[in-house]
């Protein structure tokens, strides 16, 4: 039978890393059903318990739509002594019926244990932006956009001071303000959230520099969909002035860490990661300056690899596919 795959396997010192990329031969393609002028693309994420058979089951799934499958890739790690399975499928696809496919995706991880999210692909994710004073994420991440860098549409940003209405502005987004007390924080928390669900239905919230500390009610409503962004200091650090902090301990790395938000604080899984090196020549303001670059990119990249379905949270790590 002809392979619908060219598949290579590369283990280093960490987990067995493999990515299966699709034939493009015209031959193969026609020889197997497999629609090559279809314009909508999917993704399919699927994850558990590892055994034999699961790549073939899902893409027999696909196959039987006339889906053609554009990218594949999958990775197995352990948990104690259980062997997991990870993996991210893109497929095109027109005419299928997508609730057969839905349901029998359904009824496969069922058989194996496992869990699944499916992305048709058909409507663009609605991001909201929270900030405080600080503004060069907020900056980074609307001139990302501007540039067809990010695949959403913001919709809105909200903030504790009214500081960076003109930002907004510059962009056409509204700019709500909530100024937060200790004695009315819960109100303010619950206007906010009615804001983001009934009015602006979003679906990923960003935390752009954003310091209040988030309710654990709030955040259980948005798990593993929030995304924050800090200096990668935590917990040696910690006040209000970490890079001074750092300047006289005299570190030689500084970095920035993106996280999923949780009830726990700046506990969350890590998705992803960046450090740049300093040393004695530079001041306090030089490792602001490299630790806010440092920020802008890694909470960019972050958010592009959640709107791009590339991000698995198992338990309290994320499971990240490369580009």
């Amino acid at each position: 039978m002809l392979s619908l795959f060219r598949a290579v396997a590369v283990r280093s010192n960490g987990p067995l890393l493999l990515s299966r990329q699709l034939a493009t031969s015209a031959t193969a393609s026609n020889t197997l059903g497999i629609s090559c002028g279809a314009t909508k693309k999917a993704r399919l994420l699927v994850h558990g318990p590892d055994s034999k058979g699961i790549v073939a089951s899902f893409s027999h799934i696909l196959y039987d739509q006339g889906c053609g499958i554009i990218d594949s890739a999958s990775e197995q790690s352990t948990d104690g002594e259980t062997k997991l399975f990870f993996q991210r499928i893109v497929f095109d696809y027109e005419n299928c019926d997508r609730d057969e496919i839905e349901s029998r995706v359904s009824e496969q991880c069922r058989a194996f244990g496992m869990e699944s999210y499916l992305n048709w692909g058909d409507r663009r994710k609605r991001v909201a932006i929270m900030v405080s004073k600080y503004d060069h994420c907020l900056w980074e991440l609307l001139l990302r956009h501007k540039a067809h860098e990010l695949d959403c549409d913001f919709v809105v940003v909200i903030s504790n001071h009214p500081d960076h209405q003109n930002v907004a502005g510059t962009f056409s987004l509204p700019y709500h303000v909530f100024d937060k007390k200790s004695e009315n924080k819960l109100d303010q928390e619950e206007k906010e959230m009615k804001l983001l669900t009934e009015v602006y239905n979003v679906d990923l919230l960003i935390l752009a520099r954003y310091m209040q500390v988030l309710s654990d009610g709030f955040v259980e409503q948005w798990r593993n969909k929030i995304i924050n962004i800090h200096h990668s200091f935590l917990p040696a650090f910690l006040g209000g002035k970490p890079y001074h902090r750092a300047h006289e301990r005299g570190v030689k790395l500084i970095g920035a860490t993106a996280h999923f938000t949780t009830v726990y604080l700046d506990e969350g899984p890590i998705i992803e990661q960046d450090i740049a090196r300093v040393s004695h020549r530079d001041t306090v303001n030089d490792m602001i300056r490299k630790g806010r670059t440092l920020e802008k990119n890694v909470l960019v990249h972050a958010v592009k690899s959640h709107l791009d379905d590339r991000v698995i949270v198992y338990k309290n790590k994320c499971i990240v596919f490369p580009e």
